[in-house]
């Protein structure tokens, strides 16, 4: 094996390794960029399609959700259970009272959309999670992160979120190992500028999204989580109990097909105590217009209040309040959240192109179209410099270029290696079929190297 100097041998096994993310992981990068793409072009498209459900025209004073609720569940009968309204507190905008259905998915709920002035039933659609989008960007958001096969395809966003910032970050450092000390005006150097200037712009981007990514992910969420309780980074929630430590919410438990607590005994709802709950927690400080209640699940539990504005500024506040006393029990404001909490409701938020409304959508879009393209060149650079025979022009693996490395740096890399691979599990293991296809092709071009020098 012919030797190298230490910055050659990083050079080239940070070549391999670009190599391989963009061959294996690209294409699921690609997807994950698209499907985003079109989640966060779609909110007014969606509008539009259900307008009928979201909006009335009828004015008038507003009749009391009680009258709403009961509206919505002559619709679906008693078999299912009441799990949350959200009143249409500005003009123009229905009540949505929402059922749990156990023939719906994770997150999942059965929505009665209500004219909260003539009771006129506008929509009974699907809703999914905490944002309550609709189907059709339920659609989107299932094939964004699972290609619609449910837990088994969440591993292609996780693969693509695991290595989107090592293929970022190790992009960037390949371009200082390999920057040529002066302007090379050639047709390989003017392909090479344009992916490194959307490499350049996209970098912070592939960054974030590839932590709020993680965050969400089946497997590497779960590090994440402990991490953040460890770490108190966990969200703030009511307590709504009347003794005992307050909960932590986590902020992606819809995305993981989690409900987020476990399934108690059904109590009768009175109806009344929403317009109550609503007037206690109004009261108290919850002035968001788009806000949630929950009624309780337990007779030992408080209902709960919930600002649902994830715009800028950011309205979360919550209050549990007690349905016998119609007192407030505790509350939370997001005023009073740790830094990191905050940091992590706007990154998620951000994430979703919500946080900045339009403009954040319109900033995601163009992101997510240059990834796009960005990947494309990658795969056109690769293919127009592609050996035209492996035989007469040996590949250079993986493990050629790990060996060549230095004694430190074998082992600083198989540490790295190995505590990544702990951490992101689908990185691991996808790192772990990298070598083994890197090794065969390390054999391959082994024996065609000594069968050509073989003596005749």
């Amino acid at each position: 094996m012919t030797t190298c100097t230490p910055r050659a041998a990083w050079g080239n096994l940070l070549r391999r390794l670009h190599f391989y993310i963009g061959l294996f992981v690209g294409p699921f990068i690609f997807f994950a960029a698209l499907t985003g793409t079109l989640y966060v072009a779609t909110p007014q498209l969606e509008k539009a399609l259900y307008h009928h459900a979201l909006h009335t025209d009828a004015v008038g004073e507003a009749q009391p959700l009680a009258e709403q609720i009961a509206v919505a569940e002559k619709a679906v009968g008693s078999a299912l259970r009441l799990h949350a309204v959200r009143p249409g507190l500005e003009e123009g905008e229905t009540t949505r009272v929402m059922f749990a259905d156990p023939a719906l998915g994770p997150s999942e709920h059965r929505a009665i959309f209500i004219d909260p002035t003539s009771l006129e039933i506008r929509g009974d659609m699907t809703v999914y999670g905490t944002s309550g989008i609709l189907p059709l960007r339920q659609t989107i958001d299932y094939l964004h992160t699972s290609l619609m096969l449910g837990d088994i395809g969440r591993l292609y966003s996780e693969l693509a979120a695991s290595w989107m910032w090592v293929a970022a970050l190790g992009g960037i450092a390949l371009w200082f190992y390999t920057r040529p000390k002066r302007r090379i005006n050639n047709r390989f150097q003017n392909r090479r500028r344009l992916h490194v200037i959307l490499g350049w712009t996209l970098l912070a981007g592939m960054l974030l999204f590839s932590v709020t990514g993680l965050t969400w992910s089946q497997w590497a969420g779960g590090n994440v989580d402990k991490l953040r309780a460890e770490m108190n980074w966990l969200t703030p929630q009511v307590n709504t109990t009347l003794s005992g430590a307050p909960e932590m919410r986590d902020e992606h438990a819809e995305h993981r097909g989690h409900h987020g607590g476990m399934t108690m005994p059904e109590m009768p709802v009175k109806l009344s105590l929403f317009d109550n709950v609503l007037q206690v927690a109004r009261q108290s400080g919850i002035d968001a217009n788009n806000v949630e209640i929950r009624p309780a699940s337990r007779a030992d539990q408080a209902w709960t209040v919930t600002e649902m504005d994830r715009r800028w500024p950011t309205q979360v506040d919550a209050v549990a309040v007690d349905p016998h006393s119609l007192k407030v029990l505790d509350s939370t404001r997001f005023g009073d959240f740790p830094l990191m909490a905050k940091l992590t409701r706007w990154g998620v938020d951000f994430h979703m192109g919500i946080l900045f409304g339009l403009a954040n959508q319109l900033l995601l879009i163009a992101f997510g179209v240059a990834l796009c393209v960005l990947i494309i060149w990658g795969y056109r650079m690769w293919w127009m410099r592609r050996p035209a025979t492996s035989a007469a022009n040996p590949v250079q693996t993986l493990c050629q270029s790990w060996l060549a490395l230095p004694l430190w740096g074998r082992g600083v890399s198989f540490l790295i290696s190995l505590l990544l691979g702990l951490a992101l599990p689908v990185m691991g293991v996808s790192l772990a079929v990298f070598i083994v296809i890197d090794w065969l092709r390390w054999r391959a071009v082994s024996g065609v190297s000594l069968a050509g020098t073989s003596v005749k």
